[in-house]
C-alpha cells in the first residue's frame, strides 16, 4: 500500500506540468494518511452559463475580443484517504480514511466505498514528485523513493469524494487508484513478500484530459495500467544521522 507521497516542489511545477495554479492552501512536502494533500479534478462548470460567460468571440469597439474559456482543471486540497459519503460520523470517517488511501481499480464497481465516486465520474489526478514503498528483501524495511527517471512530476489516477456530516462538517478527500504489479520489473521487489504487489496507476502525460473527461466509466478503465519500469527509478531513502 502506498501511504507516503511527496508533493510538487517548487510550486511553479503546478502550472508547468499540469496547467493549473498552485493550491491556495499550503501543504507539506511529505503527505501521509489523513494529512492534507493536493488533487486535480475537472473544473466544475456553472449549470446554466449566460452570454456574459460564453467562450464565443464578442465585438468591442472595432475589435473582436475572445472571452477566456473556463479552466479545464482545478486544483484542490483534500484529505489523503477517502471518506465514503455513507459514513455516519466524523469519528467514523477518521477511522476509515487511512484504510482508503489506496483503491484497487479492479473493485471500483463492487466496493461500497468506491462505487458512487467511480460511477459518478469523480475521477481526479494526484500530482506528486514521488511515492514511497518498503523494500523488505533484506528482512528489514528500507524506505525507497520511486520517481520518474527524468525527474518530472507524476500524475496518478485517483477518486475524490465530498462527505457532509449532520452538523455541517465537510470533508473533501481523495484516494490513489492502484493496479497489479506482480510482474512489474521494478515494483515486484517491494511490499510484503508473498503478498500481491500493487502500484499507483500513473497516467501518461498526454492522457490527463482524456482520463478526467471519459464519458463512460468503462472507458476510463483503459487508463489504469502499470507504468513502464524503465521510466521509473527507485532510490533507498538515506536516514538522517
Amino acid at each position: 500500500m502506498t501511504v507516503h507521497i511527496e508533493t510538487l516542489h517548487p510550486v511553479t511545477l503546478y502550472p508547468e506540468a499540469f496547467g493549473v495554479e498552485a493550491p491556495d492552501s499550503a501543504v507539506g512536502r511529505d503527505i501521509w494518511p489523513r494529512q492534507m494533500g493536493v488533487f486535480l479534478r475537472k473544473a466544475e462548470q456553472p449549470s446554466a452559463p449566460d452570454s456574459a460567460t460564453s467562450p464565443s468571440p464578442v465585438e468591442g469597439e472595432g475589435a473582436v475580443v475572445d472571452v477566456p474559456a473556463p479552466p479545464l482543471l482545478e486544483c484542490l486540497t483534500g484529505q489523503f484517504g477517502l471518506v465514503p459519503r455513507w459514513v455516519k460520523s466524523a469519528s467514523d470517517a477518521k477511522l476509515r480514511s487511512p484504510k482508503l488511501v489506496n483503491a484497487r481499480c479492479e473493485t471500483v464497481t463492487t466496493s461500497n466505498n468506491l462505487r458512487e465516486a467511480w460511477l459518478e465520474g469523480q475521477r481526479c489526478i494526484v500530482p506528486m514528485m514521488a511515492f514511497f514503498e518498503d523494500d523488505l528483501r533484506s528482512g528489514k524495511a528500507v524506505a525507497t523513493r520511486i520517481s520518474r527517471v527524468d525527474g518530472k512530476p507524476m500524475g496518478v489516477a485517483g477518486l475524490w469524494e465530498r462527505w457532509a456530516g449532520a452538523d455541517g462538517t465537510e470533508i473533501i478527500s481523495f484516494t490513489l487508484l492502484t493496479v497489479n504489479a506482480n510482474s512489474h520489473a521494478l515494483m515486484h521487489r517491494y511490499q510484503q513478500p508473498g503478498a500481491e504487489k500493487r502500484m499507483p496507476a500513473i497516467l501518461n502525460e498526454g492522457g490527463y484530459s482524456a482520463w478526467l473527461n471519459a464519458a463512460h466509466p468503462e472507458k476510463a478503465r483503459e487508463f489504469l495500467r502499470a507504468y513502464p519500469a524503465n521510466w521509473l527509478t527507485a532510490n533507498p531513502v538515506q536516514k538522517k544521522k
